[in-house]
């Protein structure tokens, strides 16, 4: 089961919609490797337009649908270890 970042919420804002994370489930789920380090990476993107609703979205289907409307865009890096792998 994932565990939740404390002071981070794992609700999206009200403009936001949540697609399908790694667990299967809508909204974000936090760090949770089985064993070792492990590398997230964030990515941040200013649209041109506002997409429609898409339920329970893949990142694929995300990814297609901000296609030609990307402004800019940032990414974040890092790594976690569990236990202290």
């Amino acid at each position: 089961m994932a565990r939740n970042t404390p002071g981070l919420s794992t609700e999206a804002p009200r403009v936001a919609a949540a697609g399908v994370n790694d667990f299967g489930k809508p909204g974000r789920g936090g760090p949770c490797p089985p064993v070792g380090r492990h590398r997230y990476v964030f990515k941040l993107c200013a649209l041109s337009v506002r997409l429609p609703v898409l339920p329970r979205a893949t990142k694929a289907q995300l990814e297609r649908a901000m296609q030609g409307h990307v402004l800019a865009q940032a990414r974040l890096a890092g790594t976690y270890s569990r236990g202290g792998h």
